[in-house]
């Protein structure tokens, strides 16, 4: 009589395969690709190429999340952040508030009260990465962490869509340093209107700790490539060096924290 060892296949529970790993790198590079595009391109191609960046951006990072955390994670966090971000805006529109007097053109495509469809889902693009961030720098200040990522992020993207004419402000007091185009209450509408969406997601996506093979190169490379693309497209080809520098010491100032938890890990007693 012989004796076998049986051993069973183990399943990471949490573990993207890598089939959907070279997905979601694809998805990535398209991002990058896209993105490189803006300064060589311009009229409808240039409008078409910014839509399509959003919308690829927003399906990597709810494809990750679904992957990573997921089903529960990605049927919850793609609603919330879509209304959050439609809520905030018509409200803005409409009123002013929190962000300040603007309009957006007609060139994002149809509209919502004054809301252009696309938009909620730079809201969807922008939140989950900086939502990962914050979970792992901070366990009781993910809204205030996760709300300065959100404000710093809109640093870069405001004064190339107001470039492009995606949208206008209508303001008379006091501007973002280097930004003239754009109000200041601009800035702390996004602290704040951060603030509120990093506190709704916390509140409403549970931490999966079972999730133990879970990767988070792909947002952790939109977040990086986020920098580096608004400092250098900023110097070298928009000719906008004040954005290059509010932005990039702000956003960076953000990501310090997060880069020296992912070299040298948690502290010891986290």
């Amino acid at each position: 009589m012989s004796i076998r060892h049986y051993n069973p296949r183990r399943r990471r529970r949490g573990g993207i395969s890598p089939k959907a790993r070279n997905f979601l790198g694809a998805l990535v590079a398209l991002i990058i690709l896209l993105q490189i595009s803006y300064p060589l391109i311009e009229g409808e191609a240039l409008r078409i190429v910014t839509i399509a960046t959003v919308f690829v951006a927003a399906v990597a990072m709810v494809v990750h999340g679904h992957l990573s955390y997921g089903f529960k994670y990605s049927s919850r966090y793609l609603p919330i952040a879509y209304a959050f971000g439609l809520g905030i805006e018509v409200l803005g529109v409409r009123t002013g508030w929190p962000f300040g007097s603007y309009e957006y053109s007609g060139s994002l495509g149809y509209q919502i009260y004054g809301v252009p469809l696309v938009v909620p889902f730079a809201w969807v693009m922008l939140a989950h990465p900086i939502f990962i961030a914050a979970r792992k720098v901070t366990k009781n200040w993910v809204f205030l962490y996760g709300g300065i990522g959100m404000m710093a992020w809109d640093l870069f993207l405001d004064p190339q869509m107001v470039s492009a004419e995606r949208w206008t402000w209508s303001f008379t007091g006091s501007h973002v340093p280097f930004q003239p185009d754009i109000p200041l209450s601009n800035a702390f509408g996004w602290l704040l209107t951060g603030m509120g969406l990093m506190a709704l997601l916390n509140l409403t996506l549970r931490s999966d700790r079972r999730k133990i093979g879970t990767s988070t190169l792909v947002p952790d490379a939109l977040l990086f490539w986020t920098w580096f693309a608004g400092v250098i497209g900023n110097l070298f080809f928009f000719d906008q060096p004040g954005v290059a520098f509010i932005g990039g010491l702000v956003f960076g100032l953000f990501l310090l924290p997060y880069i020296f938890l992912l070299r040298f890990g948690p502290p010891a007693n986290s």
